[in-house]
């Protein structure tokens, strides 16, 4: 089996020592460098150009998410897997948003820490249930919140309203159209954008055919 050659990032020695061991033990596993913090992983991974990055969260001088942010900024292929005892929802999601491959807990067992290298070396996504079921809530809730937009509760006035406004037309077309004044156009506007909570026209149109709450 080919190499899967490794840089391991914790401010703890003890903590990279045993996982050095882990890693070594299996034979095709190599930590090529290592390193106490954020900012001397992205040092090491620019010279050794590893598969993965096995990096913890709380680190002196530059975090593991800051770093995270640095390297997806640089364009840096290495890829990398979080190893934390933290599973608050705010570091797994911004893991993942910054193109973290994985997310373990540092209780993983040796297993499921093989595990998680193999599948990401293969280009995969890999985390474990604690972490999954955190990604999945929080997929499940935006799309709880798309569901409200889709139920909305426009009143058969405000719906007119809107397909007129996503063809095109403006207040006073809009007005002539359904026979009231432009000021009462404005204020039924502005209850549609505040029950379909957008800011403007433009996210207005996307969100009424996004949801298909128009007919075109």
């Amino acid at each position: 089996m080919e190499k899967i050659r490794i840089v391991l990032a914790d401010d703890h020695e003890i903590v990279r020592n045993g996982i050095k061991q882990l890693f070594e033990s299996e034979g095709y596993i190599e930590v090529v460098a290592e390193a106490s913090n954020g900012r001397e992983a992205i040092e090491q991974i620019k010279i050794h150009k590893p598969d993965v990055l096995v990096m913890d969260i709380s680190m002196p001088e530059m975090t593991g998410i800051e770093a995270a942010d640095e390297i997806k900024k640089e364009n840096i292929d290495t890829k990398i897997l979080i190893l934390s005892m933290f599973d608050k929802d705010e570091y797994v999601l911004k893991a993942v948003e910054l193109g973290a491959y994985g997310y373990l807990l540092k209780d993983t067992g040796k297993e499921g820490f093989i595990k998680a290298l193999k599948t990401i070396v293969a280009g995969e996504k890999y985390f474990s249930s604690e972490i999954s079921n955190i990604i999945v809530n929080q997929y499940l809730n935006s799309m709880n919140g798309s569901s409200s937009r889709n139920k909305s509760d426009l009143t058969k006035r405000e719906s007119d309203i809107l397909t007129l406004v996503v063809q095109g037309m403006n207040n006073k077309k809009i007005a002539e159209e359904c026979g009231i004044s432009v000021r009462t156009i404005e204020t039924h506007r502005l209850n549609i954008m505040k029950k379909l909570k957008v800011n403007n026209a433009a996210e207005l149109v996307r969100v009424a055919i996004e949801n298909k709450l128009v007919q075109l």
